[in-house]
């Protein structure tokens, strides 16, 4: 897929193993892992940190394979979700970190660009969310409460 706001093409994966209950090293404990996942939420991590630690630690290449279900899925049924997605948390950070700097540094309107193209993506994010009921539908950005619980 393309990158929505420049011409370049999109990033080449590596592709998963098709099944891996033929792994001999790959972690097969349903239980003990479901059990992990709600530890990790409850120390902070991330979902994509969760992953990674799965992954690097309890030797588990997908969640999904061996749960049947998606990490996502894993917390909603534990109830440890947090208000505000991952991914748009990410780009609310960024989006933080641009206005700091533009404090700064007036002149700087490759940074205004990137301001404004995160602004959208934010928007477009937002949109997506409220559609599919993950956000509320009142629910909307403002810079100056985000600060205050971004940090």
């Amino acid at each position: 897929m393309a990158r929505a706001y420049s011409r370049k093409k999109g990033k080449s994966n590596s592709t998963r193993p098709v099944n891996i209950d033929n792994s001999e090293w790959a972690n097969k404990d349903a239980k003990l892992i479901k059990q992990t996942i709600l530890d990790l939420v409850k120390d902070g991590k991330s979902a994509s940190e969760i992953g990674m630690i799965l992954r690097d630690s309890y030797a588990v290449p997908d969640v999904k394979a061996l749960l049947g279900m998606k990490l996502g899925k894993v917390l909603i049924e534990g109830e440890v979700t947090r208000e505000v997605p991952e991914d748009l948390l990410a780009l609310i950070r960024r989006d933080i970190a641009l206005a700091k700097h533009r404090e700064t540094n007036h002149k700087d309107m490759t940074s205004k660009r990137g301001q404004q193209l995160t602004l959208s993506k934010i928007n477009k994010l937002v949109d997506y969310y409220k559609s599919k009921g993950v956000l509320a539908k009142d629910w909307t950005y403002n810079r100056e409460k985000a600060v205050q619980w971004i940090v």
